[in-house]
């Protein structure tokens, strides 16, 4: 799950992370615990992560108030690691879950959603909703049941649409619209 991001890719927040077993990864990686917000809403995992990553921000909270809290400054964020089961939860909660994560994160920034299960735990409405994209980066059959995991990232803008490129080649002076015959060289 940290293999894709390197220390000079931080602030992380790490949402659902239990025990702590991404965290120590990261640690190993060469983060720093005060580069870490940890966001974890079971109480005794809490304290756990309070005490074991004790220069790391421990957030005792639901994962779908992150816009209710001031975990970073908007665009300041690298990336976010994601052991939640987003599959079990609400698309209300999932939504309000990434445009938070979103928000705090930096443009080219990802999202990293690990899962159980074979396709993308993210409905395609909802990524396309968001303007998001889904990766496929990993994935593990060693593990009951195997894992997987999934990069969101921000669409790339749009190209510029046909029309555009046309009024454009127009503008240039090398097409015209003739009123009796159409488009014609110049």
């Amino acid at each position: 799950m940290t293999r894709n991001i390197a220390p000079d890719s931080g602030p992380v927040i790490e949402l659902g992370p239990g025990t702590g077993v991404i965290t120590y990864k990261l640690l190993e990686k060469g983060f720093r615990q005060q580069d870490l917000t940890l966001v974890e809403s079971g109480a005794d995992f809490a304290r756990l992560l309070q005490i074991r990553f004790p220069g790391a921000r421990v957030l005792w909270m639901d994962a779908a108030r992150l816009r209710t809290a001031d975990l970073a400054d908007d665009g300041s964020v690298g990336s976010v690691l994601s052991g939640l089961p987003l599959l079990t939860m609400s698309p209300k909660n999932v939504m309000s879950i990434l445009k938070a994560a979103f928000r705090y994160m930096r443009p080219t920034g990802g999202f990293y959603q690990l899962t159980y299960c074979p396709v993308v735990p993210i409905a395609k409405p909802i990524l396309d909703r968001l303007g998001l994209t889904a990766t496929l980066v990993g994935r593990t059959m060693r593990n009951l049941p195997p894992a997987a995991l999934y990069r969101l990232a921000r669409q790339p803008p749009p190209r510029a649409s046909a029309q555009a490129e046309l009024d454009d080649v127009r503008t240039a002076g090398s097409v015209h619209r003739n009123r009796n015959d159409g488009l014609v060289d110049r």
